[in-house]
Parts: C-alpha cells; structure tokens; sequence
C-alpha cells in the first residue's frame, strides 16, 4: 500500500520551531517529488515547499521564505518540514503529499500545527 504518514505537529508559541516528519512507504521514495501543503482554519489550501526527488531542487511559498526549510533522507524514506519562527497565520493542518509522472498522487492524513501564546 502506497502512503504517506506525516507527524510532528504541535502546539507552539510564536517563534517557536517545530520539525514535521513524512515517513513514505509502498512506493520507490526517490522517484517521487515531496511537497508539503496546508490548510487554514479558513479551509484555504496552501502550497508551502516542494523538493524534487534527488533532493537538488527546493521551492518555497513567498510566505514561508526563509523561516522553512524541506529536506528529505532518500535513503530512510522520509520528508521534512523544518519551521522557525512560526507564526499565529501558520496555523493549519500540514500535508505531505508525494507525486510523480504518470502515477496517482499520494496524500497524508495531515498533522496539526497551532501556533498561539
């Protein structure tokens, strides 16, 4: 079974850092890019980074722009989301979601990230 499982959300203060995780399984995990995606409490859903599959090529959202960084361990199948200095407007469910050409996307259940004093 192809999936993703993402994990590593929490509550946190403004400023705050936390690390989300992408565990994948099922599929070969280097042929596919990692995004992650989010949705707001306004139901808006967000791009937020995306990674290619060799790990060489990383884009990023305006918004999130130097205080996110994504990364991914091939060799462990697994994606990251490194998040510094967050903000009460990152506050959302947070998605992994990996693609590749010609295959069926493969989304995560979502974990939540509150950010709040």
């Amino acid at each position: 079974q192809r999936q993703v499982v993402e994990s590593g959300g929490d509550t946190v203060q403004p400023g705050g850092s936390l690390r989300l995780s992408c565990a994948a399984s099922g599929f070969p995990f280097d042929y596919y890019t990692i995004n992650w995606y989010r949705r707001t409490p306004e139901n808006r859903r967000e791009f937020v980074a995306t990674i290619s599959s060799n790990g060489r090529n990383t884009r990023y959202a305006d918004f999130v722009k130097g205080r996110f960084t994504i990364s991914r361990d091939n060799a462990k199948n697994m994606g990251y989301l490194q998040m510094n200095n967050l903000r009460p407007e990152d506050t959302a469910v947070y998605y992994c979601h990996a693609s590749s050409a010609d295959t069926p996307d493969i989304w995560g259940q979502g974990t939540q990230v509150t950010v709040s004093s």
